[in-house]
């Protein structure tokens, strides 16, 4: 599994991104990141405080230079915040580092993963299920258009997940093996 790219895992909040990334990386013996977590220990400070102190256009400029530096490493499974794909060059710095891979669920599966988690700016309003469709509908596109593979992750356990992104990751790169075993025969 070492010949495995970069894995980077993109979709809404309440997806299982970072549930089903660290049990990947654990899976796959690699490091597991989350860029939002990364953004918050750089910073010392919490993502809604952030978006409070900068807005939403300063902490989009942080994902992005976190972005860029951790999808630089190599042999790693990486989580992305839901917004990521906001912005055109974060979805192309992912497109060229690594195989990405979009996590699907539901609006009615966000809502039950996300209705007590006070970390969420974007939901701290008085209709969440609304603010959620909305962003589904707009971010959806872009996901799809992101990723290499999709995957539900409705009533599914993170490790069958897991499982499935394994095999189609591989099934995705062997093809890139046997090209490449073909050229330098010649």
């Amino acid at each position: 599994m070492r010949s495995l790219p970069n894995l980077f895992l993109i979709g809404p909040m309440g997806a299982g991104k970072s549930t089903i990334g660290r049990l990947l990386a654990a899976e796959l013996q690699r490091e597991f990141l989350d860029s939002d977590h990364q953004i918050e220990a750089r910073c010392g400070a919490n993502i809604p405080w952030i978006f409070d102190v900068e807005g939403e256009q300063g902490f989009r400029d942080r994902e992005t230079a976190m972005l860029d530096e951790l999808s630089q490493r190599s042999e790693v499974v990486m989580a992305t915040g839901g917004g990521a794909v906001m912005r055109e060059a974060n979805r192309q710095l992912l497109r060229e580092r690594g195989t990405v891979i979009y996590l699907a669920t539901t609006v009615e599966q966000q809502i039950r993963r996300t209705s007590r988690d006070r970390n969420r700016p974007l939901l701290q309003n008085d209709n969440p299920e609304q603010v959620l469709r909305d962003l589904f509908a707009i971010r959806d596109p872009l996901y799809r258009a992101t990723a290499d593979i999709v995957v539900r992750t409705d009533r599914r356990s993170p490790r069958s997940v897991v499982a499935d992104i394994i095999r189609r990751v591989s099934r995705l790169t062997e093809p890139l093996k046997v090209k490449a075993s073909l050229s330098s025969q010649r």
